[in-house]
């Protein structure tokens, strides 16, 4: 990973971003200290959107009754 300070990286930007196309990481570092401040990272998509409820999704089936009835306190636990 390539580290560069701020000043640096504003002279030469579009350089920087051809390196992060290319799937290179640059970080960012700021201040006389040079503490790290931030990384430059290639886009990476998501490829699935959807998200699971947990192992039981899509296995099983929950229904609640006409009469069903419950106020805020109880869900809570407050009560």
């Amino acid at each position: 990973m390539k580290t560069m300070p701020v000043g640096e990286l504003k002279t030469h930007f579009s350089i920087i971003l051809d390196e992060v196309k290319r799937g290179n990481r640059v970080g960012i570092i700021y201040g006389k200290t040079k503490n790290p401040v931030a990384m430059i990272v290639p886009y990476v998509e998501e490829e699935n959107n959807e998200r699971k409820i947990g192992i039981l999704d899509g296995k099983m089936k929950i229904e609640f009754k006409e009469d069903f009835e419950i106020t805020t306190e109880e869900l809570l636990g407050i009560k």
